[in-house]
């Protein structure tokens, strides 16, 4: 007599079979993808670097001078170490008296040039933005009603409201204002400047990272499970 057929344990097989591949997914394409760019972006700057070398001081060039002219020692990342020497160095120099003198003069003469002028001074600014060590962080994540009232969304507290728009919301009865930053999902990046009365915000007990991911993921991923486990302990008839 034949066996008779268990669809429920192929089945029940091939599920776990698709859960482990799909578990396997998202443990080795963050890493794949993570190397990859790691590795692509190294090429990038190796291939926009090495050619501004002296001839004789190519990486390929003292290799062979070093080990034999048949040598093929793979360099790549060279230009990475390169750039990185050299922007310390250029950095150091800035700030110095002597390499901010030449820097204002570099600019001035930048300045008169029209359309160099504002792609340079376009760049500098996100640069500025990007890089600065003096300029302070968001501060908190935080809860604002928006775009109506009843309706929440996450936001980073900037700072405080300043100069003009202070004293016009004072003038109209806002004492204590606050600059909120409104990212939009999935990219942060963009996103709405508010000013808001500090009375309607909702600080949040999150990091600032915690607060980016649960927006870069749409609301799917919590950045801690057990804060979320507590929030539904506290608040039983939240569904």
């Amino acid at each position: 007599m034949s066996e008779p057929h268990h669809p429920n344990k192929r089945r029940s097989l091939l599920a776990g079979l698709r859960s482990s591949f799909l578990t396997g997914l998202v443990v080795v394409l963050p890493i794949g993808l993570t190397i990859y760019l790691i590795w692509t972006v190294v090429g990038w700057i190796d291939g926009w670097i090495l050619p501004l070398i002296p001839g004789p001081w190519k990486p390929d060039v003292l290799v062979r001078q070093w080990f034999g002219p048949e040598a093929t020692i793979p360099v790549r990342g060279v230009g990475v170490v390169v750039f990185l020497v050299f922007t310390v160095v250029v950095g150091w120099l800035g700030k110095g008296f002597i390499g901010r003198k030449f820097l204002l003069s570099a600019e001035g003469l930048v300045d008169r040039m029209p359309v160099v002028r504002s792609i340079y001074n376009g760049l500098k600014q996100i640069a500025e933005t990007v890089f600065s060590q003096n300029e302070s962080s968001f501060e908190r994540a935080c809860l604002v009603q928006y775009p109506k009232e009843h309706i929440w969304a996450i936001g980073f507290v900037s700072t405080r409201a300043k100069g003009e728009i202070q004293a016009k919301l004072n003038h109209e009865g806002y004492m204590d204002v606050i600059s909120v930053f409104l990212p939009t999902t999935p990219n942060p990046t963009s996103g709405f400047l508010l000013y808001v009365p500090e009375t309607d915000v909702v600080y949040l007990d999150m990091k600032v990272e915690d607060a980016a991911k649960l927006i870069i993921s749409a609301g799917l991923v919590y950045p801690n499970g057990k804060d979320a486990a507590g929030v539904m302990v506290q608040n039983p008839s939240a569904k």
